[in-house]
């Protein structure tokens, strides 16, 4: 196991987690606004999104460091190619097989991570130049996280007993930084999921920019 690398996220089914049900449209609305055709799925779990990209008509594959969820995925969806990389490995392992994608989306993923700029960076590494990169997080802002200790929340929100669970929270201005930090602009915001400012979940939507040599 590689340092401050959780391996398994305890996928042991074919079953989507519950947030791809109002994710998926959602993020499928997105993409047909972008000019892209070959997606690549970061975190990809057990394969739902990348089957769901696929049905809809993109050339879909996904990167998973849990081998479990890859054992699915395959299993479930042998059109797909997945592969068992996380951000911390190498991009050059995939691209040794894929060509650069138009489109990165990364759904759920990085409030997982111990490094999260390894998310952008690596998805970087993965697009065309101009690419896009969508990602998606749990919401927070100063309504949500007032109801959340209003109604006495907070505590189970911020669950530390869950294994592989969240261990960053993010805000709109936290994630944004992050991707400008590492080669994105940020293009637009939206929230999915139950009433405005409670929204369940956040996505970010960014262009990769031409860095200077």
């Amino acid at each position: 196991m590689v340092a401050n690398v959780v391996d398994d996220y305890g996928w042991a089914s074919q079953e989507g987690p519950h947030s791809c049900a109002y994710l998926a449209p959602h993020l499928l609305g997105l993409l047909r606004g972008l000019p892209c055709h070959r997606i690549l799925d970061i975190g990809s779990g057990n394969g739902v999104l990348c089957a769901y990209l696929s049905s809809a008509g993109y050339q879909a594959a996904g990167v998973e460091c849990d081998p479990g969820g890859v054992r699915i995925s395959r299993k479930t969806n042998p059109h797909i190619a997945f592969y068992n990389f996380g951000v911390q490995d190498d991009p050059s392992k995939l691209l040794a097989h894929e060509e650069p994608f138009d489109a990165v989306v990364s759904s759920e993923v990085i409030e997982h991570l111990f490094s999260p700029h390894l998310l952008p960076r690596y998805a970087s590494r993965c697009l065309k130049p101009g690419g896009f990169l969508i990602v998606t997080t749990p919401y927070h802002g100063y309504l949500k996280n007032l109801a959340l200790a209003v109604m006495n929340k907070w505590d189970k929100h911020h669950t530390v007993l869950w294994h592989g669970g969240h261990i960053k929270f993010w805000s709109r201005a936290t994630l944004s930084q992050l991707l400008s930090e590492n080669g994105f602009r940020v293009l637009r915001f939206s929230g999915v999921g139950r009433l405005p400012y409670l929204w369940k979940s956040m996505v970010l939507v960014a262009v990769k920019e031409s860095r200077p040599a």
